[in-house]
């Protein structure tokens, strides 16, 4: 069996399922919900990155160095909302696909979150 790191930094099995015969990543609760968690951070930084371009005022100082610096303190703040005050998008998201696969309903536990 071979373990491979994805994305989220969990390790994906890249041997087929012995049930299916497909390839499965998203099998296990903690992939599930780190990619939700990931979608929560997607959703919040595009949904920031609009707020941000709707610009209600213009600013006292504008520079392309205050620009980059705003969209990475943006990525930093959104990954920590996804961590520790999420909306509830990736939650959605997680509970809809984790109904898709039954062999993660079958230990009667929650994901996390």
């Amino acid at each position: 069996m071979t373990d491979t790191p994805n994305i989220a930094g969990a390790t994906a099995s890249l041997t087929p399922s012995a049930t299916t015969g497909t390839f499965a990543r998203a099998n296990t609760k903690e992939n599930l919900a780190k990619a939700g968690q990931q979608f929560e951070s997607v959703f919040t930084g595009m949904m920031l990155k609009s707020m941000r371009q709707a610009k209600l005022a213009d600013p006292l100082f504008d520079s392309k160095a205050l620009d980059t610096f705003r969209d990475m303190q943006d990525q930093k703040t959104v990954q920590a909302m996804a961590e520790h005050t999420p909306l509830g998008i990736g939650r959605a998201m997680t509970d809809f696909l984790s109904r898709g696969q039954p062999n993660l309903n079958e230990g009667g536990g929650t994901l996390p979150g």
